[in-house]
């Protein structure tokens, strides 16, 4: 019996899908365990062989727990809403939908021949109505939400309203929008709904504001700042701007300090949960306000302008204020700039939004601002102070305003200087960076009264408690961490259940005419108007009646009976891909529920997940928008736990290796030459960087005048440009042909050979992408080698956290692997595993086998785990095994990882269950206890033979042994030893 994997493998995932093997059980005696993979986008281009790494990891975890005895719960689904089957569509015309379809087709396919123990029949797919109606009403429920900071958590709007039209609103401690004003009941009760209405959007939790935001006018969208790489759109790298739009906001600040809390709670990888506590950025510290005054007086204050107000975490240098630096976005740089600084301060407010708020960040070095002619009051000494604007001070972050101190801050200083802003005399000439600086000089300012000698503690709470007493400041912590915008310009993205009333208000659609799904639109950019892509529907108008309701055209609306109407103008913003990735895993308890988004009991029993494995790139998106929206479930006693997943691993990332060629262009159209990389290296042993400076060029043109016979040539460009790796063989070696006919720009170009006339690519280990043609299919690797070699290489190339190269050439040596496991079970003549009583050798080689792979799995070394398989056969084979007592168990150890094989030799034995029923081995240890010593035996200080003998032995014991056995009487020749000398336990040596 051969071992025909491709038809084990085939047969296995047929069973497992018709007996529905892995399905788990809401109800069920056995104790609960819930592994989840954050689900993919089913993008065109399908699965590479990166993709499965943590499934796999993943997949080894769940049916090792099976093994011992959970209930588990391992499901998947697609997070199919998204801008890259958008652009698709409006590319080729053919609905988002349409090539989602087809893409999940193609990873369901893909996914089942690797052999994943999935609950298929869980599957979500956000973009599926009976998905995102749940979505859709997690959103109302945000909306008619606000955050109570007295009760610390999250409360009905409707209370609110009872708050404001009891007492009205000064005594309501909430976390809200900064300019509200103060009311009293009786003012409540005289304003009309719109303005009630305007007052509450103030205090929800979801909520329209008018932002500054990533546009990409390209995609006509807006992008968060995790879609933005290096200034440009991660999809097709356009070019992003900041914009100010009205859109849909959620308050997640107002759970800031419950999100840092609950982090030291989760089992979570420091560096990503360090990552979430810079995100979410606490600092303590005060809020101070400065008057803006007239620019022709610098003295009265300014008309109509309210005070700016400012976030430091320094208010003891308050003294040492000597300008005021506003973002360029900052609400008020339109109000204060006077007439003579207007053209420049608009021309750098232009160039600005060109530059995403990443960049702004990261570019340290670059000086850029302008004045704005306005001028501030200092709260103390009264002294006009000018007022900048500058791109290194965000809108979004803090108050949008600074406070700035040459002497405290190393930014504030070199603006300063690049502005030649006056500093006060005191800090000319002084090296302010943070070694030099003592904490004494940062605290001790000329002008102080009441800050002189006070150390940083005492000299924060003092200037705190002067700004109190004049009414121009106040202790206060803030927070990094901004309300995240909700609203892309977007067709293929979850319907907001919104339509705005007569008076232009959001009114949510009643809850039992969800879902609110995705009209038929004729093209899917936005209009010639500038709207979003939904505003190409036909009919986009909300009607009710009563109990029943429509969606129709603006027409039908306009035409219909006011009388006892409601509804409008629908949202024509769709929400953002994170919206439905926030709340998968508590749908997976309870998938095919129409009723709820999750039954109480489903909830109950399954509680939390108890082991997520995915990207570390989510840190600061997924896995934080997701833990708001869990806090503020659980907030509405929807679920039971505040934290949805008590573990959670980063698994690393299989690089890809590219294939480069050296490609140059010659002046006059004379020729496209591309350089098989040993030649090009060996005639100029330098990096590729180095050869492109000037002092290079020559020696090449040098070079290519005489490959090419004299002529004399001029390189326009060099370049070293990606080609598809499916060309190159395991030598390096190009297929020229294939590459002619692969893209146009090769079919004429010149091949010059190296070595043995070939033509040779240079390697380099990369990130696997297909725009880089490193991508190395799955599909490939199953059909030659199987999918249990595929799990077991991607588990052997190195630990799960790091990341590692992929090379197809190594995959051989696990197919042999398992070609040498299946010897060891079946002969040509079949099954040879008998009932024979197992060695003393079997059982410790057993025994050391299950001890170190269950160590391996509940520490996620899998790694390790295949190289303890690998010696354990050979052991085995050694051996001579056949042992049924034997042979069995290590079946079940290895099935976690190569659950085919392991399937197809269980039936063999004569087993009718699926093996991912059986129990996980249980370690004797007493097999591993030594009861015999193999004593190296020396002749006067020379090992020259070995003798087992049992270790309770004594030393003459020992002795006696060793003097009566034949292979000492043959080096003795009748010779008696002056002196032996035994060590018990270690060694033996005879003297004479």
């Amino acid at each position: 019996m051969h071992y025909n994997f491709n038809e084990i493998e085939a047969k296995w995932q047929k069973y497992w899908a018709e007996n529905q093997t892995f399905k788990a059980e809401n109800n069920s005696e056995k104790p609960k365990y819930y592994v989840l993979d954050m689900f993919p986008y089913p993008s065109g281009a399908g699965l590479h062989v990166g993709h499965p790494l943590g499934y796999i990891a993943s997949d080894i975890y769940a049916r090792y727990k099976r093994h011992q005895g959970f209930n588990v719960l391992h499901p998947q689904g697609y997070d199919s809403f998204g801008l890259p089957a958008e652009q698709y569509a409006i590319q080729t015309g053919q609905h988002p939908a349409i090539t989602t379809a087809e893409n999940i087709k193609t990873y369901r396919r893909q996914l089942d021949q690797i052999g994943f123990s999935f609950d298929w029949s869980r599957e979500v797919r956000t973009s599926d109505p009976s998905y995102y109606k749940w979505t859709q009403w997690i959103f109302i429920q945000l909306f008619n939400s606000w955050y109570n900071n007295d009760s610390d958590k999250a409360e009905a709007i409707s209370e609110l309203e009872n708050i404001f039209a009891s007492e009205g609103n000064k005594k309501v401690n909430a976390v809200c929008d900064e300019n509200v004003e103060y009311f009293t009941a009786e003012d409540w009760s005289g304003f009309d709904a719109k303005k009630k209405q305007q007052i509450l959007l103030q205090y929800r939790l979801t909520y329209l504001a008018e932002t500054e935001v990533n546009w990409c006018p390209a995609l006509g969208t807006v992008l968060a700042n995790d879609e933005i790489v290096n200034g440009v759109s991660e999809r097709g790298g356009h070019p992003v701007i900041r914009k100010k739009m009205t859109q849909w906001s959620m308050r997640i600040s107002a759970y800031a300090e419950r999100l840092l809390q609950g982090l030291d709670k989760i089992d979570w990888t420091d560096s990503l949960k360090e990552s979430q506590r810079n995100w979410i950025g606490k600092s303590v510290g005060a809020s101070v306000s400065f008057n803006v005054i007239s620019s022709e007086t610098k003295q009265s204050p300014s008309s109509g302008v309210r005070g700016i107000e400012v976030f430091t975490t320094r208010p003891d240098t308050i003294f040492g204020v000597s300008f005021m630096t506003l973002a360029p976005e900052h609400e008020l740089v339109s109000q204060i700039t006077t007439p003579e600084q207007k053209a420049e301060v608009e021309a750098y407010i232009e160039a600005t939004a060109k530059r995403s708020e990443r960049d702004r960040m990261a570019d340290v070095k670059t000086i850029t601002g302008a004045f704005t002619g306005a001028y501030a009051e200092h709260p103390f000494t009264k002294a006009p102070i000018p007022i900048w604007i500058g791109d290194y001070v965000l809108a979004g972050y803090g108050t949008g305003a600074v406070m700035s101190v040459p002497c405290g801050d190393q930014r504030d200083y070199d603006f300063a200087k690049h502005f030649n802003i006056p500093i006060p005399n005191i800090f000319e000439g002084v090296d302010i960076s943070e070694e030099a600086f003592s904490d004494k000089e940062k605290t001790i300012i000329a002008n102080s009264d009441f800050l002189n000698g006070l150390n940083y503690k005492k000299a924060t709470k003092r200037a705190i408690y002067e700004l109190e007493k004049i009414g121009q400041g106040k202790g206060k912590t803030n927070y990094r961490l901004r309300d995240a915008v909700f609203s892309r310009q977007r067709y293929w993205g979850e319907p907001f259940p919104v339509y705005y009333d007569e008076n232009g208000m959001p009114q949510m659609i009643d809850e039992k005419f969800l879902p609110l799904e995705l009209p038929e639109v004729d093209k899917y950019l936005p209009t010639e108007t500038g709207e979003p892509p939904l505003g190409n529907a036909k009919k986009w108008y909300w009607l009710q009646y009563g109990d029943k309701a429509e969606i129709v055209s603006k027409e039908e609306f306009e035409n219909s009976s006011p009388s006892g109407r409601l509804g409008g103008a629908l949202e024509l913003n769709t929400m953002p891909g994170w919206a439905g990735s926030s709340w998968y895993f508590n749908r997976y308890m309870d998938a095919n529920n129409p009723n709820e988004f999750a039954s109480k009991e489903a909830l109950a029993y399954w509680q939390d997940v108890d082991l997520y494995i995915g990207g570390s790139e989510h840190a600061t998106g997924h896995l934080l928008y997701s833990r708001f929206w869990q806090k503020f479930l659980f907030d509405k006693g929807l679920v039971p736990v505040d934290e949805y997943a008590k573990k959670l691993i980063n698994q690393g990332m299989i690089l890809g290796t590219s294939a480069f060629v050296y490609r140059v262009q010659l002046k006059n159209n004379k020729g496209v030459y591309f350089i098989s990389s040993d030649f090009f290296k060996k005639v100029f042993p330098h990096s590729f960087e180095k050869l492109k400076n000037e002092e290079n060029v020559g020696s090449i043109n040098s070079f290519l005048r005489k490959e090419i016979g004299g002529e004399r040539v001029e390189i326009v460009s060099m370049s070293r440009i990606h080609v598809d790796v499916s060309m190159v063989n395991s030598s390096n070696e190009l297929d020229i042909q294939s590459l002619r006919e692969w893209l146009a720009e090769f079919e004429n170009a010149e091949f010059l050979l190296g070595e043995d006339d070939n033509f040779k690519v240079e390697r380099d280990v990369e990130k696997m992408s297909k725009s880089k043609y490193n991508v190395v299919n799955p599909d490939d690797i199953v059909a030659d080698y199987g999918a249990d070699s595929l799990r077991l290489y991607e588990m052997f190339l190195g630990p799960l956290e790091q990341y590692k190269p992929w090379n197809t050439a190594g995959i051989t040596g696990v197919h042999s692997f398992l070609k040498k496991l299946w010897k060891l079970y079946v002969d040509d003549n079949g099954l040879k595993v008998s009932d024979a009583k197992p060695s003393k050798d079997n059982l410790k080689t057993l025994h050391q086998t299950i001890k170190k792979v269950q160590s391996d799995i509940e520490n996620f070394s899998f790694n390790t785990s295949v190289s303890t398989f690998m010696i354990a056969v050979n052991e085995f084979t050694k051996q001579g095994c056949t042992s049924k007592e034997i042979l069995e168990p290590l079946l079940v150890l290895i099935s976690p990882y190569a659950p085919h094989i392991a399937e197809e030799l269980w039936r063999l034995l004569g087993h009718n269950t699926s093996i991912s029923t059986a129990p996980f081995p249980e370690f004797d240890e007493t097999h591993l206890v030594e009861s015999t010593k193999n004593y190296p035996i020396s002749f006067n200080g020379k090992m020259r033979f070995t003798m087992e003998l049992p270790l309770d032995l004594s030393k003459d014991e020992i002795e006696k042994a060793v003097l009566e056995y034949e292979k000492t009487k043959d080096q003795l020749q009748g010779r008696t030893p002056k002196k032996v000398i035994v060590v018990p336990g270690k060694i033996v040596n005879i003297v004479g």
